[in-house]
């Protein structure tokens, strides 16, 4: 079900806010090392693709090259009254980067804080309690020792890998890696606590998503050849993301499905493009969909596009013996295929297809030259 925020939410989320930046700001004072919530900006490869985004779109907007927070919300407020100001959204939030525990202290570019930590949070987090004890040793006039952590495993690995490649990518200068280098014993030791806080964070997210995946799979599975409507979430060379409406269900509508005719994928626009009719599918699209297909095991979820006057495709289903839309039960049996073609001949005014008058004619022609092969059959 979706979530309604009201102002109860807003005062605590508010509340929430003020005591990390409170929190963070204090430990900066305290001079001791502790951990940040810190949220970097784009990198240039996503800070690329988003101008090229709002180039193709014709907007007249765009960001800088080191852009602020406020650039992304000027361009949120010009298009929210825009039919397509979900999209655009949508792609302002996939240009950012993922926020992580530090004790190198950049800022939130999210929120646009200097300092932001988690002292508090809807769920208690381990990173929580560092920030505490941190905060507890500064106000007793003492050092906090940092407790030995875990051996790194491969969530850690992969995280400081990722974490690695984006600090190339940002192209720091020369005079910020010797500082790095430079690091205590100590600094080392609380980056590495932030490492492994960032990296059981994400793979607890990702324990989360694919239980709720699985959730989404078994309830979907109950309501096979069902109709809904959906937003496109995603365009990809493969196909179309479509997430269902109040239900939150993403699922996949396999580029086979889209039509008869070939779709050329707009990485640029994030959209679909059909060569012969021209029809777009792109983030914020409207469209119907039928459940087709559900693999609990792999936690997938197939739809097949829907669209007004489908009724040859779900004749065509009856005539293989599978259940169209809307319709339960066992496959067709054959008297029943008869029927459906009887059907369908009636509609058309017993006029019948090219092939079925072939097929009559051979018929008719085998039948007469078998009788006159056995009149003339000489006698013993």
């Amino acid at each position: 079900m979706p979530r309604v925020r009201n102002d109860a939410h807003r005062l605590i989320e508010e509340c929430m806010l003020a005591a990390n930046v409170c929190s963070a700001d204090f430990i900066q004072q305290g001079k001791q090392p502790g951990l940040y919530r810190v949220h970097e900006g784009p990198t240039p490869e996503k800070q690329d693709i988003l101008r090229a985004y709002l180039k193709a779109l014709g907007l007249g907007l765009s960001i800088s090259d080191t852009p602020h927070p406020s650039e992304f919300q000027r361009i949120a407020d010009a298009t929210k009254d825009r039919p397509d100001a979900e999209q655009i959204h949508m792609m302002l939030l996939r240009s950012m980067s993922q926020a992580m525990y530090t004790p190198v202290n950049s800022g939130h570019f999210g929120l646009a804080y200097d300092a932001y930590t988690h002292f508090t949070s809807p769920i208690r987090r381990y990173p929580d309690l560092l920030v505490h004890r941190v905060i507890k040793a500064i106000l007793e006039a003492r050092k906090y020792q940092l407790p030995a952590l875990p051996t790194p495993g491969e969530a850690h690995e992969k995280l400081k890998a990722r974490l690695q490649k984006n600090s190339a990518a940002r192209r720091r200068s020369d005079d910020e890696t010797p500082q790095l280098r430079r690091q205590s014993p100590e600094m080392l030791a609380w980056e590495a606590a932030g490492l492994h806080c960032s990296a059981n964070e994400r793979r607890a997210d990702e324990a989360s998503r694919d239980v709720e995946a699985w959730l989404k799979c078994k309830y979907m599975k109950e309501h096979l050849g069902e109709e809904f409507g959906g937003t496109v979430s995603a365009a990809t060379s493969f196909g179309l993301f479509v997430t269902l409406d109040d239900l939150h269900v993403e699922g996949l509508v396999h580029i086979t499905e889209l039509g008869g005719e070939y779709f050329r994928s707009d990485e640029i626009r994030q959209e679909l493009r059909g060569e012969r009719t021209g029809i777009r599918y792109g983030l914020g699209t409207r469209v119907r969909v039928q459940v087709s297909r559900v693999d609990l095991d792999g936690r997938k979820i197939d739809f097949r596009l829907v669209r007004e006057g489908d009724e040859l495709l779900s004749r065509a289903m009856r005539d293989k013996g599978v259940a169209p839309a809307g319709e339960r039960g066992q496959p067709a049996k054959a008297a029943d295929k008869r029927a459906a073609r009887k059907q369908r001949d009636a509609e058309r005014g017993a006029r019948p297809s090219p092939i079925q008058a072939l097929k009559s004619a051979v018929k008719k022609a085998a039948t007469k030259v078998q009788k006159n092969g056995k009149a003339r059959k000489p006698r013993r």
